[in-house]
Order: C-alpha cells, then structure tokens, then sequence
C-alpha cells in the first residue's frame, strides 16, 4: 500500500457503493468481511466457548486459549473458520445492500423531506432493516460455525468439517434444524446492526473534511477520510455493536449447539440460563467480543474502502 493510499480514502462503504457498481460494493464487501474474519476469528472462538462451555470449565478467556493452544496449536484457535469465510461474503454483500435499501424507504416514505440528510433515527431504521435479508444466509453459517467451534473441548470430534455438519444436520432435522437460531441471530444482528450504522456514520461525519467540489462540473464529492479516521469509525462500530449484542449472541450459540429438543425456543433458553447461571451468564464472553469488536470491524471498513480505491483506478 502506497503513501497515498495510507493517507487518504475514499468515504465510507455506503457511499463508495452508491458510486460504484453493484459488482463493486459486492467485491469490496466480500473482501472487508474476509479481512474481519482472518483478524476476528480467535476472539470469536474464545467467546463461543466461555458462552457454551460447563460451568468452572474454563477460568476466563485468557484459561480458553491457553488449552486450546495446548490441545491444537495455532490452528486450533481457527477451528470453524471456514463457514465464516465462505459466507462472509453474501453476507456483508447483503447487509450493505440492504441498508442503501432500507435508506430509500426511508425517502420513499419522506417525499417532502427538504434535506438529504438521515436522522440518527432514520439510519437505524435502515441499519435494522439491513439484518433482515442478511440473517437468512447469516443464520446457517452461525449455525455450522458454533458447532465446529464447540467441539474439540474432549473427546472425539462430532464433525470432520463444515459439509458433513449440514449433512449431519439435515438428517437429523431437515432444513429447519439447519436454520436453528435464525430468530435469535436477527434479535442480536437488528439492534446491533442499527447501533452499527449510527455510530459510523456519525463518527464519519465528525471525522470527516469539507466537501469537495469539482470546480468544472460544480459536482459535490464526498470528503476524504484518512485511514486512521476509518479504522477508528469502524472499531468503534464494532464496540458500540457488540456492546449491545452480546446477550442475544449468548443465546444463539446456546441454541445452536445444544442437541435437538433441549430448549423450546429463544425465550425458553434465556430463562433457562438465567435460572440456572444468573443473568450474568448472559454475558459470557463479553472480553472477547470486545477485543475482537474494534480490530475485526476496523479490519472491515479499512479492507472496504481500500478495495473500492483499488477498482476505481482500474475500471
């Protein structure tokens, strides 16, 4: 990466993508969410494991990658990482596309509206919406990603990879026990996705210069942020987002992996939880959500933004 390149970029991911091609804010998305995932992924199997383990299993996050380390190495703190990346990309693809949608009915919905700008209200609004297409292919990943993830912990492992855990569960309860957790996934992904979005943008707001504009054509621009301003948006995103979704997560990955019949739905899991741990056991995993949330999310937005700088100079 050049200087300038380090320097300045373009806008955030929602305006490079109404610029450019849907080929473009596809790519770009996809690559953003593979950066988020290769930095992500340790911290996001240590938090699965504090939120599904037995209790006095584990002393903290610190105790969860210093067996898995002892166990399996490295790798093992990448075990379950392939769901993730392969359906990270149509996820974030999605998940944008369906905020620039939920925007549009938000005009849509504001004919008279005299200014172009969304209220912090508007943007969650449209951040919600976009969980909402996004959950569908979001939801099977999560799915074969905490069963992978949990296992290894003792004994024999139950999968030899992501295609026989849809195999397994298919058999065991067609497409509906591949889709377990779909509701809960949207309780976590809804409001965090609404947090997400607000606090980027106003923080890309903030951050950001002065508009440019063309002295030829008089065409507005958006302003140039520079690559520190984009990774502390996006962590932050991130931080604001978890900070939120950390209870709904505990309960998707409870009912993910637990066997079929165990619990009766997401209320039922989080009473029983909550009964049986305390309602402090709904944030398990709170540390490495944390410290997964600012470098994954910087990761993102750093790895959209430099792609979409890259097409644009090649087509």
């Amino acid at each position: 990466m050049s200087s300038d390149d380090a320097a300045e970029i373009e806008a955030v991911v929602t305006e490079g993508a109404a610029q450019g091609s849907a080929l473009k804010s596809f790519i770009s998305g996809g690559f953003g969410g593979t950066c988020a995932v290769l930095v992500g992924h340790p911290f996001d199997l240590t938090k699965t494991r504090l939120q599904t383990a037995a209790p006095g299993t584990y002393t903290g996050a610190i105790d969860v990658v210093k067996k898995t380390l002892a166990r399996d190495g490295v790798r093992g703190m990448y075990r379950g990482i392939s769901p993730p990346l392969i359906g990270v990309t149509p996820i974030f693809a999605i998940s944008f596309w369906g905020y620039d949608m939920g925007k549009k009915i938000v005009f849509a919905a504001t004919p008279g509206r005299t200014s172009s700008k969304l209220t912090p209200a508007e943007l969650a609004f449209a951040g919600f919406f976009s969980a909402i297409p996004a959950t569908f292919v979001a939801a099977p990943a999560e799915r074969v990603k905490v069963l992978l993830q949990v296992q290894g912990q003792g004994g024999k492992p139950a999968y030899t990879g992501p295609v026989d855990v849809l195999r397994k569960l298919y058999a065991e309860g067609g497409v509906k026990s591949i889709f377990r957790g779909t509701g809960a996934t949207l309780a976590r992904d809804g409001p965090g996705s609404a947090v997400y979005f607000v606090t980027y943008e106003l923080l890309k707001t903030r951050l950001s210069g002065p508009v440019v504009v063309d002295p030829a054509t008089g065409e507005e621009k958006p302003p140039a942020l520079s690559l520190g301003a984009v990774s502390f948006a996006g962590g932050m995103a991130g931080v604001a987002m978890w900070s939120l979704a950390i209870p709904p997560d505990t309960i998707k990955s409870r009912l993910q992996s637990a066997p079929s019949g165990t619990y009766k739905g997401f209320f039922d899991c989080a009473k029983r939880l909550i009964a049986q741990d305390g309602v402090g056991a709904l944030w398990k995993g709170f540390g490495p959500a944390m410290g997964r949330a600012f470098p994954a999310n910087a990761a993102t937005f750093v790895g959209v933004e430099l792609s979409l700088k890259a097409m644009e100079k090649l087509w």
